[in-house]
């Protein structure tokens, strides 16, 4: 089986889509540090008891760097209207995050102090209880520790067929 065939197969699984976000460490006791972002499909639900999810990021990308060492980070569950966001975000190759977040609406999550999407289907703040090696990529367990619901109409963004899509 060749990687080809390999994400052929698999891209036929609808995928909800989520942002990753996390605050890095300030460079120095007085400032803040910079709002890291990723666009991901691949996040679930793990545990009711206690409440866990997943996240799977790509091994030696920014995310999987900053969550290394950064255990605190949230998660913004997008809507179908918030597609700009997902695509903005998937962007590879991008050297800041900063201007990515410019003109998004969030709030700053009050343990993780990593933005949350206004209007988002729900956001999470969570913990890494566990990292597992993957192959090409590292298994995130966190601990949720923080639920809310921000916009209580909409419909979720989805990810099908290498494109994101809306249900119905």
């Amino acid at each position: 089986m060749s990687n080809d065939e390999f994400r052929a197969a698999l891209s036929r699984l609808a995928a909800g889509v989520v942002l990753i976000t996390a605050q890095e460490p300030p460079l120095d006791e007085h400032g803040r540090g910079e709002d890291v972002g990723m666009t991901a499909t691949a996040f679930m639900s793990v545990s009711l008891d206690p409440p866990l999810v997943m996240v799977s990021l790509r091994n030696d990308s920014r995310m999987d760097d900053l969550l290394a060492e950064q255990p605190l980070w949230a998660v913004s569950v997008l809507t179908e209207g918030q597609r700009h966001i997902a695509g903005r975000f998937a962007m590879k190759g991008r050297i800041s995050d900063r201007l990515l977040f410019e003109d998004i609406p969030c709030t700053r999550g009050e343990i993780a102090g990593a933005p949350l999407v206004g209007g988002a289907l729900a956001t999470l703040e969570c913990r890494t209880e566990q990292r597992v090696l993957a192959g090409d990529h590292t298994l995130v367990i966190g601990r949720v520790l923080t639920a809310s619901l921000p916009s209580a109409d909409g419909e979720p963004l989805t990810y099908f067929k290498g494109r994101y899509r809306q249900l119905g």
